[in-house]
């Protein structure tokens, strides 16, 4: 009976940014639970073999869909197409995001607007045009990707810290408007993990030490740490879960 309230048999999960790195893991653990996956990204070839690749490792069904996410009219076209090729959407998944790097004074204009369209804006349209569809059905899980920078901030990346504190409180203002629709939005919010993109942080002795000695856990996340988290958001046992940001971060935000 308790591992049913984590079965995704048959349900469609969409998660956007999927092609590698954290949304590659994330919709991998969606898979191995049993739903039905929809990868997504800008570069086909690159999204094609992402799907190759967890097809093969997890016996799934797995499809893609390429859209931007950044312009309103591309997702709702690329939702559309989604729900008719697959199915009704269950699970979102707004995993998409960016990162630029400099200090306050020294950020350009544009390096701010990419990261506001990228992180925050994309999970509005994205997420309003899939509510749209959840809405009428009752039903649905949508699951922002924030950071422990939704709550803590560091040097260089105010802006990002910025988008990632929107995503925050985004996720609460979606759970009040949809909540009493039965969609329970809440956000997944990892600490430093060790990925592709992370990966010159992760050689830096200095920083990796510091990572280790601010963390609890003392060590860097690995993507598999975040998949029990996402299964539970996104199944039957967070049915009364709403509005939350569950920090996978091994310890960090819970310390000074």
């Amino acid at each position: 009976m308790t591992s049913s309230l984590f079965d995704l048999s048959d349900r469609v999960a969409l998660v956007t940014g999927s092609s590698r790195g954290i949304g590659l893991a994330l919709a991998t653990g969606l898979a191995q639970a049993g739903a039905r996956v929809v990868l997504h990204g800008r570069d086909p070839v690159v999204l094609e073999s992402a799907r190759a690749e967890l097809a093969g490792t997890s016996g799934a069904t797995v499809f893609t869909t390429v859209f931007d996410v950044t312009d309103a009219s591309e997702v709702a076209v690329g939702v559309a197409r989604v729900e008719s090729e697959v199915g009704p959407l269950d699970i979102l998944v707004n995993n998409a995001g960016i990162q630029r790097r400099n200090p306050f004074v020294e950020f350009t204009l544009s390096d701010w607007d990419d990261l506001v369209a990228t992180n925050l804006s994309s999970v509005f349209f994205v997420g309003q045009a899939v509510a749209r569809r959840m809405v009428p059905r009752g039903r649905g899980k949508i699951v922002n990707i924030g950071s422990v920078q939704s709550q803590l901030g560091r040097p260089g990346i105010a802006p990002y810290a910025a988008t990632k504190g929107g995503v925050a409180m985004l996720t609460k203002g979606m759970c009040a408007d949809l909540g009493p629709s039965g969609i329970q939005v809440n956000a997944l919010a990892p600490g430093y993990f060790d990925t592709e993109l992370t990966r010159a942080l992760v050689e830096d002795t200095a920083f990796s030490e510091w990572v280790r000695t601010r963390t609890p856990a003392g060590r860097w996340g690995q993507l598999h740490d975040l998949i029990g988290a996402l299964v539970f958001l996104c199944s039957d046992a967070s049915d009364f879960v709403n509005g939350q940001v569950l920090y996978v971060d091994g310890g960090m935000t819970a310390v000074v």
